[in-house]
Protein backbone atom coordinates (compact mmCIF):
# COMPACT_ATOMS: atom_id res chain seq x y z
CA UNK A 1 0.00 0.00 0.00
CA UNK A 2 1.54 3.30 -0.99
CA UNK A 3 1.90 5.79 1.82
CA UNK A 4 -1.19 8.25 0.71
CA UNK A 5 -3.45 4.68 0.67
CA UNK A 6 -2.38 4.02 4.07
CA UNK A 7 -3.33 7.63 5.49
CA UNK A 8 -6.50 7.46 3.91
CA UNK A 9 -7.27 3.40 5.02
CA UNK A 10 -6.08 4.65 8.59
CA UNK A 11 -8.45 7.51 8.65
CA UNK A 12 -11.56 5.35 7.83
CA UNK A 13 -12.74 7.25 4.82
CA UNK A 14 -13.86 5.14 1.77
CA UNK A 15 -11.45 3.46 0.17
CA UNK A 16 -13.09 1.33 -2.68
CA UNK A 17 -16.59 0.45 -1.37
CA UNK A 18 -19.74 1.22 -3.01
CA UNK A 19 -20.19 5.05 -3.35
CA UNK A 20 -22.00 6.67 -0.44
CA UNK A 21 -25.14 8.60 -0.43
CA UNK A 22 -24.63 12.25 0.67
CA UNK A 23 -26.65 13.77 3.24
CA UNK A 24 -26.66 17.39 4.31
CA UNK A 25 -25.43 18.30 7.72
CA UNK A 26 -28.62 19.93 8.94
CA UNK A 27 -30.31 16.38 8.09
CA UNK A 28 -28.10 15.00 9.98
CA UNK A 29 -28.17 16.94 13.26
CA UNK A 30 -32.38 16.88 12.88
CA UNK A 31 -32.19 13.32 13.16
CA UNK A 32 -29.50 13.18 15.64
CA UNK A 33 -31.49 15.48 17.92
CA UNK A 34 -34.93 13.66 17.37
CA UNK A 35 -33.61 10.45 18.14
CA UNK A 36 -32.08 11.76 21.49
CA UNK A 37 -35.45 13.97 22.48
CA UNK A 38 -37.06 10.62 21.43
CA UNK A 39 -35.07 8.79 24.31
CA UNK A 40 -35.70 11.50 27.04
CA UNK A 41 -33.00 14.18 26.49
CA UNK A 42 -34.06 17.42 26.82
CA UNK A 43 -34.02 19.51 23.62
CA UNK A 44 -31.32 21.62 24.41
CA UNK A 45 -29.56 18.68 25.12
CA UNK A 46 -30.25 16.90 22.25
CA UNK A 47 -29.64 19.83 19.93
CA UNK A 48 -26.25 20.42 21.72
CA UNK A 49 -25.27 16.84 21.40
CA UNK A 50 -25.82 16.40 17.75
CA UNK A 51 -24.00 19.83 17.36
CA UNK A 52 -20.89 18.22 18.07
CA UNK A 53 -21.80 14.72 16.46
CA UNK A 54 -22.51 16.50 13.23
CA UNK A 55 -19.41 18.50 13.33
CA UNK A 56 -17.17 15.17 13.52
CA UNK A 57 -18.83 13.74 10.52
CA UNK A 58 -17.95 17.27 9.28
CA UNK A 59 -14.27 17.34 9.72
CA UNK A 60 -13.46 13.77 8.45
CA UNK A 61 -14.20 11.56 12.19
CA UNK A 62 -16.11 9.41 9.92
CA UNK A 63 -16.21 7.13 12.90
CA UNK A 64 -17.51 9.17 15.90
CA UNK A 65 -20.17 11.02 14.37
CA UNK A 66 -24.09 9.84 13.77
CA UNK A 67 -22.25 6.64 13.09
CA UNK A 68 -22.41 6.23 17.17
CA UNK A 69 -25.92 6.70 17.05
CA UNK A 70 -27.73 3.67 17.24
CA UNK A 71 -24.86 2.41 20.01
CA UNK A 72 -26.03 5.45 22.35
CA UNK A 73 -29.63 5.52 22.18
CA UNK A 74 -29.01 1.65 23.10
CA UNK A 75 -27.05 2.79 25.96
CA UNK A 76 -29.51 5.24 27.31
CA UNK A 77 -32.65 2.96 26.92
CA UNK A 78 -30.60 0.36 28.76
CA UNK A 79 -30.18 2.70 31.69
CA UNK A 80 -26.28 3.37 30.95
CA UNK A 81 -26.63 6.97 30.75
CA UNK A 82 -28.45 9.95 32.58
CA UNK A 83 -30.04 11.26 30.15
CA UNK A 84 -30.95 14.49 32.62
CA UNK A 85 -27.94 14.84 34.55
CA UNK A 86 -26.70 17.52 37.15
CA UNK A 87 -23.12 18.28 35.96
CA UNK A 88 -21.28 20.04 38.84
CA UNK A 89 -18.09 22.29 38.42
CA UNK A 90 -15.68 22.53 41.34
CA UNK A 91 -13.04 25.01 40.94
CA UNK A 92 -10.33 24.01 42.82
CA UNK A 93 -7.51 26.37 42.28
CA UNK A 94 -6.95 29.69 39.90
CA UNK A 95 -6.16 27.68 36.97
CA UNK A 96 -7.62 24.23 37.84
CA UNK A 97 -11.48 22.73 38.07
CA UNK A 98 -13.06 19.34 38.66
CA UNK A 99 -16.57 18.15 36.55
CA UNK A 100 -18.62 15.82 37.62
CA UNK A 101 -20.41 14.84 34.72
CA UNK A 102 -23.75 12.89 36.66
CA UNK A 103 -23.00 10.06 34.12
CA UNK A 104 -24.37 12.16 31.65
CA UNK A 105 -23.79 12.38 27.55
CA UNK A 106 -19.98 12.30 27.38
CA UNK A 107 -20.56 15.15 24.46
CA UNK A 108 -22.44 17.67 27.35
CA UNK A 109 -19.75 16.67 29.85
CA UNK A 110 -16.83 17.67 27.36
CA UNK A 111 -18.53 20.99 25.83
CA UNK A 112 -19.13 21.90 29.92
CA UNK A 113 -15.57 21.18 30.65
CA UNK A 114 -14.03 22.82 27.83
CA UNK A 115 -16.20 25.74 28.33
CA UNK A 116 -14.00 25.67 32.05
CA UNK A 117 -10.77 25.34 30.70
CA UNK A 118 -11.15 28.89 28.42
CA UNK A 119 -13.37 30.55 31.30
CA UNK A 120 -10.22 29.76 33.61
CA UNK A 121 -7.21 30.29 31.28
CA UNK A 122 -8.73 33.35 30.17
CA UNK A 123 -8.16 34.73 33.99
CA UNK A 124 -5.25 32.72 34.65
CA UNK A 125 -3.48 32.03 31.41
CA UNK A 126 -3.98 28.33 31.73
CA UNK A 127 -7.03 26.36 32.83
CA UNK A 128 -6.83 22.38 33.28
CA UNK A 129 -10.57 21.33 33.53
CA UNK A 130 -10.44 17.43 34.47
CA UNK A 131 -14.06 15.63 34.25
CA UNK A 132 -14.94 12.14 36.15
CA UNK A 133 -18.05 10.46 35.50
CA UNK A 134 -18.48 11.05 31.67
CA UNK A 135 -18.90 9.16 28.92
CA UNK A 136 -18.01 8.41 25.40
CA UNK A 137 -17.93 11.89 23.76
CA UNK A 138 -17.19 11.37 20.21
CA UNK A 139 -13.91 12.99 18.37
CA UNK A 140 -11.19 13.90 20.84
CA UNK A 141 -10.04 17.40 17.92
CA UNK A 142 -13.90 18.60 18.50
CA UNK A 143 -13.35 18.97 22.23
CA UNK A 144 -9.42 20.67 21.66
CA UNK A 145 -11.08 22.85 18.82
CA UNK A 146 -13.34 24.48 21.04
CA UNK A 147 -10.24 26.90 22.29
CA UNK A 148 -9.72 28.55 18.74
CA UNK A 149 -12.61 30.85 18.21
CA UNK A 150 -10.81 32.45 21.90
CA UNK A 151 -7.36 32.93 20.14
CA UNK A 152 -6.52 29.85 22.66
CA UNK A 153 -4.64 26.65 22.05
CA UNK A 154 -6.68 23.88 22.94
CA UNK A 155 -5.71 20.34 23.97
CA UNK A 156 -7.54 17.24 25.29
CA UNK A 157 -6.68 13.68 26.35
CA UNK A 158 -9.18 10.72 27.67
CA UNK A 159 -9.22 7.59 28.57
CA UNK A 160 -11.22 5.10 26.03
CA UNK A 161 -14.37 3.63 26.89
CA UNK A 162 -12.66 0.30 26.13
CA UNK A 163 -9.77 -1.35 26.44
CA UNK A 164 -7.96 -2.52 23.19
CA UNK A 165 -4.33 -2.51 23.59
CA UNK A 166 -2.14 -4.54 25.88
CA UNK A 167 0.62 -2.60 27.62
CA UNK A 168 4.05 -2.96 25.10
CA UNK A 169 5.20 -6.65 25.53
CA UNK A 170 2.19 -8.11 27.26
CA UNK A 171 -1.49 -9.49 26.01
CA UNK A 172 -3.76 -8.21 28.59
CA UNK A 173 -6.24 -5.20 27.32
CA UNK A 174 -5.40 -3.16 30.38
CA UNK A 175 -5.03 0.00 27.87
CA UNK A 176 -7.42 1.98 26.01
CA UNK A 177 -7.00 3.91 22.45
CA UNK A 178 -6.67 7.00 24.78
CA UNK A 179 -7.09 9.56 22.79
CA UNK A 180 -4.36 12.76 22.35
CA UNK A 181 -6.10 15.95 20.45
CA UNK A 182 -4.33 19.52 20.38
CA UNK A 183 -5.79 22.61 18.25
CA UNK A 184 -3.35 25.20 17.95
CA UNK A 185 -4.58 29.14 15.77
CA UNK A 186 -3.34 30.26 12.83
CA UNK A 187 -3.40 33.23 10.89
CA UNK A 188 -4.25 32.25 6.86
CA UNK A 189 -3.47 29.04 7.19
CA UNK A 190 -6.27 26.65 8.56
CA UNK A 191 -5.63 25.75 12.50
CA UNK A 192 -3.26 22.99 13.30
CA UNK A 193 -5.52 19.89 14.90
CA UNK A 194 -4.39 17.08 15.72
CA UNK A 195 -6.82 14.44 16.68
CA UNK A 196 -5.14 10.55 17.28
CA UNK A 197 -5.23 7.58 18.75
CA UNK A 198 -2.65 6.33 20.43
CA UNK A 199 -3.03 2.96 18.58
CA UNK A 200 -2.21 2.53 14.84
CA UNK A 201 -6.00 3.18 14.62
CA UNK A 202 -9.44 4.13 16.34
CA UNK A 203 -11.25 0.94 17.44
CA UNK A 204 -14.04 3.17 15.96
CA UNK A 205 -12.29 2.55 12.30
CA UNK A 206 -12.21 -1.19 12.89
CA UNK A 207 -16.59 -1.37 13.82
CA UNK A 208 -16.78 0.96 10.49
CA UNK A 209 -14.61 -1.98 8.67
CA UNK A 210 -16.72 -4.37 10.42
CA UNK A 211 -20.52 -2.81 9.32
CA UNK A 212 -18.88 -2.77 5.85
CA UNK A 213 -17.56 -6.18 5.80
CA UNK A 214 -14.08 -4.96 4.65
CA UNK A 215 -10.66 -6.21 5.50
CA UNK A 216 -8.55 -4.30 7.77
CA UNK A 217 -4.77 -4.03 6.41
CA UNK A 218 -1.99 -6.02 8.25
CA UNK A 219 -0.50 -3.71 11.07
CA UNK A 220 -4.08 -2.12 12.88
CA UNK A 221 -4.78 -5.73 15.00
CA UNK A 222 -2.62 -8.72 15.95
CA UNK A 223 -4.17 -11.87 17.38
CA UNK A 224 -4.10 -12.23 21.01
CA UNK A 225 -2.66 -15.98 21.38
CA UNK A 226 0.05 -16.08 18.25
CA UNK A 227 0.89 -11.99 18.03
CA UNK A 228 -0.19 -12.89 14.14
CA UNK A 229 -1.83 -9.98 11.64
CA UNK A 230 -5.58 -9.92 11.99
CA UNK A 231 -7.32 -8.68 8.75
CA UNK A 232 -10.63 -9.67 9.45
CA UNK A 233 -12.33 -6.96 11.59
CA UNK A 234 -15.02 -9.85 13.07
CA UNK A 235 -12.78 -11.08 14.90
CA UNK A 236 -12.82 -9.94 18.85
CA UNK A 237 -9.74 -11.58 19.69
CA UNK A 238 -7.18 -9.43 18.56
CA UNK A 239 -4.96 -6.88 19.96
CA UNK A 240 -4.91 -2.84 18.99
CA UNK A 241 -0.85 -2.39 17.89
CA UNK A 242 0.11 1.16 19.77
CA UNK A 243 1.26 3.83 17.50
CA UNK A 244 5.39 3.56 17.47
CA UNK A 245 5.49 0.62 19.82
CA UNK A 246 6.53 1.17 23.14
CA UNK A 247 6.11 4.47 22.66
CA UNK A 248 2.55 4.63 21.97
CA UNK A 249 2.06 2.35 25.12
CA UNK A 250 3.85 4.91 27.31
CA UNK A 251 1.82 7.53 25.97
CA UNK A 252 -1.63 5.74 26.29
CA UNK A 253 -0.56 4.86 30.22
CA UNK A 254 0.70 8.52 30.74
CA UNK A 255 -2.80 9.71 28.82
CA UNK A 256 -4.86 7.00 31.02
CA UNK A 257 -3.08 8.52 34.18
CA UNK A 258 -3.94 12.14 33.94
CA UNK A 259 -7.63 11.73 32.66
CA UNK A 260 -8.57 8.75 35.17
CA UNK A 261 -6.12 8.63 38.15
CA UNK A 262 -6.14 11.89 38.50
CA UNK A 263 -9.72 12.78 38.06
CA UNK A 264 -10.88 9.72 39.89
CA UNK A 265 -12.14 8.04 36.59
CA UNK A 266 -11.83 4.97 35.50
CA UNK A 267 -8.96 3.46 33.97
CA UNK A 268 -7.10 -0.16 33.15
CA UNK A 269 -8.97 -3.24 34.78
CA UNK A 270 -11.65 -0.86 35.97
CA UNK A 271 -13.04 0.72 32.53
CA UNK A 272 -16.09 -0.15 31.81
CA UNK A 273 -16.26 -1.85 28.24
CA UNK A 274 -19.22 0.14 26.61
CA UNK A 275 -19.67 -2.08 24.08
CA UNK A 276 -20.37 -5.20 25.59
CA UNK A 277 -22.11 -3.73 28.88
CA UNK A 278 -24.96 -1.25 28.07
CA UNK A 279 -26.20 -0.82 31.30
CA UNK A 280 -23.06 0.20 34.21
CA UNK A 281 -22.01 3.81 34.27
CA UNK A 282 -18.80 4.09 32.36
CA UNK A 283 -17.03 6.99 35.20
CA UNK A 284 -15.03 7.52 31.80
CA UNK A 285 -12.14 10.56 32.57
CA UNK A 286 -11.26 13.27 30.50
CA UNK A 287 -9.51 16.29 30.29
CA UNK A 288 -9.37 20.37 28.36
CA UNK A 289 -6.55 22.34 28.72
CA UNK A 290 -6.84 25.70 27.58
CA UNK A 291 -3.62 28.20 26.95
CA UNK A 292 -4.22 32.33 26.13
CA UNK A 293 -1.74 33.03 23.48
CA UNK A 294 -1.59 36.54 24.69
CA UNK A 295 0.07 35.73 27.95
CA UNK A 296 3.12 34.10 26.10
CA UNK A 297 3.37 36.58 22.87
CA UNK A 298 1.32 38.64 20.58
CA UNK A 299 -1.15 37.45 18.85
CA UNK A 300 -0.97 38.51 15.77
CA UNK A 301 2.93 37.67 16.25
CA UNK A 302 1.69 33.98 17.30
CA UNK A 303 -0.30 33.36 14.38
CA UNK A 304 2.38 34.51 11.61
CA UNK A 305 4.85 33.18 13.06
CA UNK A 306 2.97 29.52 13.04
CA UNK A 307 1.52 30.63 8.86
CA UNK A 308 5.54 31.08 8.42
CA UNK A 309 6.27 27.77 9.46
CA UNK A 310 3.64 25.76 8.11
CA UNK A 311 4.52 26.98 4.56
CA UNK A 312 8.09 26.42 5.25
CA UNK A 313 6.63 22.51 6.07
CA UNK A 314 4.36 22.09 3.37
CA UNK A 315 7.27 23.44 0.55
CA UNK A 316 9.46 21.26 1.73
CA UNK A 317 11.19 18.68 -0.01
CA UNK A 318 9.37 14.98 -0.50
CA UNK A 319 10.80 11.85 0.06
CA UNK A 320 10.20 9.61 -2.84
CA UNK A 321 6.56 7.78 -2.77
CA UNK A 322 4.73 10.91 -1.63
CA UNK A 323 3.09 13.78 -3.35
CA UNK A 324 2.70 16.21 -0.83
CA UNK A 325 3.43 17.24 2.80
CA UNK A 326 0.33 16.90 4.52
CA UNK A 327 -0.09 19.36 7.84
CA UNK A 328 -2.28 18.40 10.84
CA UNK A 329 -6.13 20.40 10.27
CA UNK A 330 -5.06 20.93 6.73
CA UNK A 331 -7.63 18.27 5.01
CA UNK A 332 -9.78 18.90 8.37
CA UNK A 333 -10.79 22.30 7.42
CA UNK A 334 -11.35 21.47 3.93
CA UNK A 335 -13.10 18.15 4.16
CA UNK A 336 -15.17 20.64 6.40
CA UNK A 337 -16.15 22.95 3.88
CA UNK A 338 -16.77 20.43 0.93
CA UNK A 339 -19.02 18.21 3.47
CA UNK A 340 -21.12 21.24 4.35
CA UNK A 341 -21.62 22.13 0.83
CA UNK A 342 -22.26 18.70 -1.07
CA UNK A 343 -23.44 16.94 2.24
CA UNK A 344 -21.96 14.10 4.56
CA UNK A 345 -20.89 10.39 2.87
CA UNK A 346 -23.26 8.36 4.54
CA UNK A 347 -22.46 4.19 3.34
CA UNK A 348 -25.21 2.33 2.80
CA UNK A 349 -24.84 0.03 5.67
CA UNK A 350 -24.89 2.72 8.45
CA UNK A 351 -27.91 3.93 6.33
CA UNK A 352 -29.61 1.21 6.89
CA UNK A 353 -28.86 0.97 10.41
CA UNK A 354 -30.01 4.27 10.78
CA UNK A 355 -33.35 4.00 9.25
CA UNK A 356 -34.08 1.09 11.30
CA UNK A 357 -33.27 3.31 14.06
CA UNK A 358 -35.90 5.78 13.08
CA UNK A 359 -38.78 3.34 12.67
CA UNK A 360 -38.09 1.93 16.27
CA UNK A 361 -38.27 5.58 17.34
CA UNK A 362 -40.53 6.71 15.28
CA UNK A 363 -39.16 9.99 13.83
CA UNK A 364 -38.15 10.78 10.28
CA UNK A 365 -35.60 8.79 8.31
CA UNK A 366 -32.14 10.73 7.28
CA UNK A 367 -33.57 10.09 3.80
CA UNK A 368 -36.22 12.36 3.68
CA UNK A 369 -35.28 15.34 5.79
Amino acid sequence: MSPQASATAASGHDAGAGKPARAPALAIAGLITDAFAAVGLPPHDAAKVAELMTEADLTGADAHGVFRLPQYVKRIKEGGINTRPDIRVTKTAAGTALVDGDNGMGHLVMARTAETAIELAREAGVGWAGARRSNHAGAAGVYAALALPHDMIGLYGAVSSANHMAPWGGIDMLLGTNPLAAAIPAGEEAPVVLDIATSVVSYGTVKNHRLQNRPMPEGWVVGAKDGLPVTDPSRMDGLLLPIGGYKGSGLAIVIGLLAGVLNGAAVGRDVVDFNADAKTEANTGQFVIALDIKRFIALDQFKAGVDRHLRDLRGSKLLPGFDAIRLPGEQRRKRRAERLRDGVPIVPELMTQLDKLAAELRIKPLGER
